[in-house]
């Protein structure tokens, strides 16, 4: 009877840490990226024990001894993905873990908000401690710093691509605002005037480049035969000499898909491209759609740093909660570092959260059970108690 209160009181001591379980699920339902335990119990067996014993034919040591607190599973099952203001706020759409360098330690987590700090690096906000990895040509997770990236320096211009149609019909046309960059990044503005030469020469138009002053830049024929220009002059550059820079030599192409037909006195040719750019300021820190650390500039010029680290593990059971939505790796598992979308790793979305993903229904059934069986331990201790009382209260007879 008083190992039946033994067992009794193991119920009673596993169900309690089992609605503990149940109350830090419940308890965690909004914060982000929590991953729920599942409760699990295991029978408490003795084989062979070493002491007195009373038998009846029975195998004594296959009784039971009651039950223990079995250690939890943590469920890593998809939470929602909830939209947010952040640049830098990143989920995981499937399996995969984001990693965090924290000086000699490494941390994974399912989401996470993002700060560019003081020093330059992604950085977890209110942890500047935790740095967000990208992965370096080797394949390796390093820490992503934009400090030395802050300027995109100035490149002179030196194509100047044009598209669509010149009407042959016309006997001028007019292609303005042609922003030229030299090598220090100071801006000139140009413009490229063609007039038609005339019945002594069809389809010949020259072609005049001027800056905004109206001082002639350089000069130069092209010719259509049939509509389509001649290769011969498909191309021409241009040459200049600005002040405190280096001469420039811009090339005006024509020679992609530039057309000459009849179209009254309307032009559509246009520039469809302008290399060339002035000194720009970092405006901006992004994650693409390809999961890559994207750098925007005050210039319109953009620049990627590499793909965001993601931890793929065999077995995710390895890892070890440490709070704060992280985990560590417990032991030498495998682990693959992959980016977004590789090798059936998930995909990295910015500006969204992934939710906790407590079921509330299931914790409520789970807690139903737990205080059904808590009660039924303790009436087992209960009725033990009563049989011991009453085994005292005999009294000899005779």
């Amino acid at each position: 009877m008083l190992g039946a209160i033994y067992i009794g009181l193991s119920g009673m001591n596993a169900y309690s840490k089992g609605l503990q379980m149940i109350s830090n699920n419940v308890a965690n339902l909004n914060t982000l990226g929590f991953k729920s335990n599942s409760v699990n119990f295991q029978d408490a067996f003795n084989s062979g024990g070493g002491g007195l014993s009373y038998t009846s034919g029975f195998q004594s040591e296959q009784n039971g001894n009651g039950v223990r607190f079995g250690a939890p599973t943590i469920n890593f099952g998809q939470g929602d993905l909830r939209q947010s203001d952040g640049d830098l706020d990143l989920a995981i759409q499937g399996s995969g873990f984001l990693v965090l360098l924290d000086g000699g330690r490494t941390y994974y987590a399912r989401t996470g908000q993002f700060t560019v700090d003081e020093a330059g690096f992604i950085s977890q906000q209110g942890a500047a401690e935790r740095r967000l990895a990208i992965l370096d040509s080797n394949h390796k997770a390093v820490e992503v710093n934009v400090e030395s990236r802050r300027i995109s320096p100035p490149a002179a211009t030196k194509l100047i691509t044009f598209a669509d149609n010149l009407s042959s019909t016309a006997t001028d046309a007019v292609v303005s605002s042609l922003s030229i960059y030299d090598s220090n990044g100071v801006k000139q503005v140009w413009q490229a005037k063609f007039t038609a030469v005339g019945a002594t020469s069809p389809g010949e138009w020259t072609v005049t480049v001027t800056d905004a002053l109206g001082a002639t830049k350089g000069t130069s024929k092209i010719k259509f035969t049939g509509g389509v220009i001649d290769p011969t002059t498909a191309k021409m550059t241009i040459t200049d000499t600005p002040s405190g820079a280096d001469p420039l030599s811009v090339v005006l192409d024509f020679s992609n898909g530039v057309t000459s037909f009849s179209a009254g006195t309307t032009s559509s040719l246009r520039a469809s491209a302008v290399d060339g750019n002035g000194v720009g300021t970092l405006s901006s820190v992004t994650i693409d759609g390809d999961g890559q650390v994207k750098l925007t500039y005050s210039n319109g010029k953009t620049e990627l740093m590499g793909a965001v680290a993601l931890a793929d593990f065999r077995d995710p059971q390895r890892l070890e909660r440490v709070g704060e939505g992280l985990f560590e790796r417990k032991g030498d598992g495998p682990i693959q570092l992959l980016a977004s979308q590789q090798q059936g790793i998930g995909k990295l979305v910015s500006k969204q959260v992934e939710a906790s993903n407590v079921d509330l229904s299931q914790e409520f059934g789970d807690l139903i059970l737990i205080q059904r069986g808590f009660q039924a331990s303790s009436q087992v201790v209960s009725v033990s108690n009563d049989m011991i009382q009453q085994l005292f209260g005999i009294r000899g007879q005779g």
